[in-house]
């Protein structure tokens, strides 16, 4: 019998590199959310109604909070963590009043908190991404502009005619939980905008925070507040940052080093300052600080959340362990090795502006992707050695794509490998049926069918494994990748 390859030591490859964020409790409890709870045990009434009034735009109702922490109501954040259904929440970061384009959001994060497999999913999506937005009256109206500014429409007056959905206190964030959710396929039950005001004041409230970098990150293009540009300098590793500097890392956009320009660099960022934050609110120190921290927030935070809604979250998320928090971005290939669901070209807004786009304008495969995040713990208990081998030769980095799409979902990705063209794609078993459940869950993604395999039969590609699964993706995927 022919002899087996020798299954080579746990590799470091790029992919995975790129794309071991640091991990926290869920996001959504990270931050801003959490201050809200932390304060109701420590500030008097009047205080927490100016603060629920000015953010939410309701007043506090002391005896309805009691009535949801003990029954809550059907359809309520609570009553979803408590039946085990899944709760999606918006996260956007804005301007605010001291940027020239105060409701442009630069940072747009969709969480999904899923009590029935107990896991978190966080995906950044690029402020860049292109989309075509129909938030006016007549839905068949469509303006191609960038996602990033669907959280502006209902304030400005950029287009005419805005549905009368996208109007009141929350205007700006159903208008962008409208369009991100075309995007992720994700129904949002909530949202939180935040501007760089409270989020500068918050982390100076705190003390500061300390965040690591894995590369120095030096930008000469960084926006200043006279409608100009200026230099900023951080040294790779760990430093403590006051709340502008904090402030710089998040926004930074051209920096020189390809791993903090790119994308996904930057989504790494903003949610390394996210735990940053919790670390730091969450001491008790930082509790002595909820009364900073309210008057840092109260007038540059925006939510439709109750504070039982709030509640709900942080007592669900407070002990989840590190290992449940699958953290990721939607991002173009770039000289940093990273890349999956999306590109850069001129996608609807013209050939000088800088823009992203999806490979699937659709934005199924986006969907399908972002659905198959929280993997059950049953598949990834298997631990089953999982290799990508490219078979869609008019697809070249196909490959590495998927590869960096699934290294934050837990599953054992080795390095890809090229394959001669297949038209159809195929889970090949070199384990004799020993993951069941992982060529199940593979078989179901790529739409392929499973087929037991040897050493020798099939041949294997150049520096391909043959042992554990590997996927040849075929011409077939390769075609609902884009659309097709």
């Amino acid at each position: 019998m022919p002899m087996q390859r020798a299954r080579p030591r746990a590799r470091r490859s790029r992919y995975h590199v790129s794309y071991r964020l640091t991990r926290s409790v869920p996001a959504i409890v990270a931050a801003f959310v959490l201050l809200a709870v932390i304060v109701t045990a420590t500030l008097t009434y009047k205080r927490i109604d100016d603060f629920l009034t000015s953010t939410t735009g309701r007043h506090f109702n002391p005896i309805g909070e009691v009535v949801q922490a003990v029954e809550p109501a059907p359809g309520t954040i609570a009553y979803k963590l408590k039946h085990g259904q899944q709760v999606n929440v918006l996260l956007l970061g804005r301007g605010g009043y001291e940027n020239d384009a105060p409701y442009l959001t630069d940072s747009i994060m969709a969480v999904t908190i899923d009590p029935a497999s107990n896991k978190v999913s966080m995906v950044s999506i690029p402020r860049d991404l292109v989309v075509r937005m129909n938030l006016q009256d007549n839905p068949s109206r469509i303006w191609i502009n960038k996602i990033n500014a669907a959280y502006e429409v209902p304030y400005v007056s950029i287009i005419c005619c805005v549905a009368s959905q996208y109007s009141g206190h929350d205007a700006g964030g159903l208008a962008a939980e409208h369009e991100v959710g075309k995007v992720t396929g994700l129904t949002f039950d909530r949202y939180i905008a935040v501007d760089f005001v409270a989020f500068r004041d918050m982390v100076n409230a705190l003390g500061g925070v300390d965040v690591c970098l894995s590369t120095n990150l030096d930008d000469y293009s960084y926006p200043n507040y006279h409608n100009g540009y200026m230099p900023i300098h951080f040294k790779a590793g760990c430093q403590h940052l006051n709340g502008e500097q904090a402030l710089e890392v998040a926004r930074s956009r051209h920096a020189v080093q390809p791993q903090q320009a790119s994308d996904f660099g930057r989504a790494r960022r903003q949610q390394d300052i996210m735990q940053a934050i919790k670390q730091r609110a969450t001491t008790i120190n930082g509790f002595s600080k909820a009364p900073q921290l309210l008057s840092a927030l109260q007038q540059n935070i925006t939510t439709d959340m109750s504070l039982s809604d709030m509640r709900a979250i942080y007592d669900w998320g407070k002990n989840l362990p590190d290992t449940s928090i699958i953290r990721t971005a939607l991002t173009a290939p770039s000289g940093a090795g990273d890349g999956n669901l999306l590109d850069s070209y001129n996608c609807g807004m013209g050939p000088s502006v800088s823009q992203l786009c999806a490979d699937d304008p659709s934005f199924a495969m986006i969907h399908r992707y972002i659905a198959s995040l929280l993997i059950d713990p049953a598949v990834l208990a298997e631990k089953a050695p999982v290799q990508i081998a490219n078979g869609a030769n008019n697809f070249p980095g196909l490959d590495g794509r998927v590869t960096s799409m699934f290294d934050p979902t837990g599953l054992q990705m080795a390095d890809p490998v090229g394959h001669g063209a297949v038209p159809q794609s195929v889970i090949l078993d070199y384990s004799n049926g020993q993951f069941p459940l992982t060529a199940k869950w593979l078989a179901n993604f790529f739409g392929a069918g499973v087929v037991a395999a040897t050493p020798t039969n099939p041949a294997p590609a150049g520096g391909q494994q043959t042992y554990g699964l590997v996927v040849v993706i075929g011409h077939d995927f390769a075609r609902r990748w884009l659309g097709g």
